[in-house]
């Protein structure tokens, strides 16, 4: 799994190029192998054609299997995000609604720390820069709880304690998105998605090979739909890989929305 993902990271269509070259060679090995036995196995291909359509039912139940968990977790990303966005935007709009120096220190930290959030959704594969993409949160969240604290004990009421729910939230939400972009397909379901479609291409072939009547094109047709579900399902699966990222639009909308009630209050 770790290298199909690092070779999609470097290139999907190198990676799809591969996947669809070693469906077509299991498909030819198995069309060679029931070629040469097609004498001696002449009364075989009704009941491997019912194994082969057996195969190929399985391979679309593990295909939809997989495809669904995949998008199951890109509309968890998706959701953290905007999740993440509004708790950041609600524990800002208290802040400024306390409207002292140390709630102003607040929210001027929760835009930063707004900033930094959507640089590390941002982020691809990169280990270093994602390392310090959190540690910046954390040395935001240290700086914004202390804050936060100092400003619960000099005035203990309702508003205040709002705020420190709102900005708990708002870090709860950060350490969901965290995980959220950390899953991956489990290996287990991408080998068995990648093994099964092999073994029922070689079976394919097998089929043709004892019938003596190959379809090449057609092969080729449903190898490049196949090949092409599979990139997406590892796509959506990989929250750093390909074009099946999260958008980060959500932090923006909720950095403009600052704005807008800064220059408000300004008026």
């Amino acid at each position: 799994m770790e290298l199909a993902v690092n070779l999609a990271e470097r290139s999907e269509l190198a990676f799809a190029i591969l996947l669809l070259a070693s469906q077509l060679i299991a498909h030819e090995i198995g069309y060679r192998i029931g070629y040469q036995i097609r004498v001696r196995a002449a009364g075989q291909a009704e009941s491997v054609g019912v194994v082969v359509g057996g195969m190929l039912a399985l391979l679309a139940f593990v295909l939809a299997l997989t495809l669904s968990y995949s998008t199951a977790r890109f509309n968890e990303r998706r959701h953290g995000t905007l999740t993440e966005a509004n708790a950041i935007g609600t524990a800002w709009l208290r802040a400024k609604a306390i409207g002292t120096p140390q709630a102003e220190e607040i929210a001027q930290l929760l835009e930063d720390y707004a900033k930094v959030r959507e640089d590390f959704v941002r982020e691809g594969r990169d280990k270093t820069v994602m390392a310090q993409t959190n540690q910046q949160t954390t040395d935001l969240q240290k700086s914004i709880w202390s804050r936060v604290s100092s400003l619960v004990r000099e005035r203990p009421d309702p508003v205040s304690a709002a705020l420190m729910s709102s900005v708990n939230e708002t870090f709860d939400a950060g350490t969901a998105e965290r995980f959220a972009l950390g899953i991956r397909l489990p290996r287990q379901i991408f080998w068995l998605l990648v093994g099964v479609m092999h073994l029922s291409m070689a079976a394919l072939g097998y089929q043709f090979g004892l019938r003596g009547k190959p379809v090449r094109l057609l092969i080729v047709l449903l190898t490049i739909v196949w090949t092409a579900v599979v990139v997406n399902i590892l796509d959506l699966a990989s929250a750093r890989v390909g074009s099946f990222r999260t958008d980060t639009s959500v932090y923006d909308w909720t950095l403009q929305t600052f704005k807008g009630f800064e220059s408000t209050g300004a008026n």
